[in-house]
């Protein structure tokens, strides 16, 4: 597999960009998501209790996605979609290591929620480069190959945390150092900017694109909230793994790393196979996702482990197959603003799932559980009748 993946780079630059944005990626969601495996004990170790780490990391995820609708607008009306880009990457991955430098909770919160924002002026400029190498390589591999390196970082950067608490590290010390893969990931952006300052002309050829918001667009924005409601953050996923008592601190960002590695190794194999049949692979990959809740938060060390794996699907759902879904509608020179609302709605999904969850948590966690199955079945339908639609149109 890694053969292939270097032997298309070679012969097309289309890939080269996919790869180069890839490195950016990785470095940034080592940064990202490091931080994320410390954030939930050390926003508790601060004084913040399981409605409050719920709720900060469910609006972090709503302005990442509600940004994504207003940085992808900027992008499509001035151009400046590298710009836009460059502020999103040091908002989001700075904010990190500056957590280190937290007294209290409310300061550590908002540096959260400054992550959030910075991932969302990035996210949608990214999808829609990375978009124009999809005509030659297939939408279901390109973001397939792309969410592997993403995901690969996801996985380093909890693995380095857990060794360095392993050691008796401190989680401030483990921010500060955090500031190294963010650096790296600054450096690699801006190759990647000097490289291929128009990423547009990588597009050798495409389907015709849609005119305009079409009803399948807003079906599948549906469908992905629903899913989202019911895809709960790794913030809550430690809390509980620290308050029940099932995993010692420096094992809670190692069930992060199993989650993301899982992820990692699916990314692939399911960006090809959507290429090949489609739909079925979301509605398989959903069905899956919502088995993590009750293994997680029901069970016992191995069975939460064995959720974590499930868990780790849903981000290649969210991270990967829904970009190529959404990259198969994409209204006619509005690409980043096609990306930007489409995340903006299923942040919004997120945000109520987030503190519903939250909040069931504190109350009944089998109902918590029923909740999130529950929202995530109801996803299933709506990806079906928007599947329908967007053939009708295309028909």
């Amino acid at each position: 597999m890694a053969r292939g993946l270097l032997s298309i780079g070679s012969a097309s630059p289309a890939f080269t960009f996919v790869l180069i944005m890839g490195a950016v990626d990785f470095f940034g969601d080592t940064t990202y998501s490091g931080g994320a495996s410390m954030n939930g004990p050390f926003l508790a170790s601060l004084g913040a209790g399981a409605a409050v780490i719920s709720v900060t990391a469910g609006l972090s995820e709503f302005l990442n996605y509600l940004t994504r609708g207003i940085s992808g607008y900027l992008a499509d009306k001035t151009g400046k979609y590298w710009r836009i880009a460059f502020v999103g990457y040091a908002l989001n991955l700075i904010a990190v290591p500056a957590i280190a430098l937290a007294g209290h909770w409310t300061l550590a919160a908002g540096l959260v929620l400054l992550q959030g924002i910075g991932r969302g002026m990035r996210k949608p400029i990214v999808e829609a480069m990375l978009s124009y190498a999809t005509s030659q390589h297939g939408r279901g591999w390109v973001y397939g190959v792309h969410n592997a390196l993403d995901a690969g970082g996801r996985t380093v950067g909890p693995l380095f945390i857990a060794l360095l608490l392993f050691l008796h590290g401190q989680h401030r010390t483990g921010y500060v150092l955090l500031a190294i893969p963010c650096l790296l990931a600054l450096a690699s952006l801006t190759f990647a900017r000097h490289q291929f300052p128009v990423p547009s002309r990588l597009e050798e050829h495409r389907s015709a694109p849609a005119k305009g918001f079409t009803p399948a667009y807003w079906l599948y924005m549906l469908a992905g909230a629903c899913f989202a409601a019911g895809l709960m953050s790794f913030e809550l996923i430690a809390y509980h793994l620290s308050r029940s008592g099932l995993a010692t601190v420096y094992w809670v960002p190692l069930f992060l790393a199993f989650g993301t590695a899982c992820g990692v190794m699916a990314s692939l194999g399911l960006g090809k196979l959507y290429d090949r049949i489609g739909l079925p692979v979301i509605l398989i990959a959903v069905v899956l996702t919502a088995l993590f809740s009750p293994l997680v938060f029901l069970g016992g060390f191995y069975r939460a482990l064995l959720g974590m794996a499930f868990w780790g699907i849903g981000q290649v759902t969210q991270d990967m197959l829904l970009k190529a879904v959404v990259a198969g509608v994409l209204p006619e020179s509005r690409r980043n603003l096609a990306f930007g609302l489409f995340f903006a709605g299923y942040g919004s999904g997120w945000l109520l799932g987030s503190i519903a969850t939250g909040l069931l948590y504190e109350q009944s966690r089998l109902a918590l559980v029923i909740f999130a199955v529950a929202v995530q079945f109801a996803s299933l339908p709506l990806f079906v009748i928007a599947r329908r639609r967007q053939g009708a149109a295309g028909s």
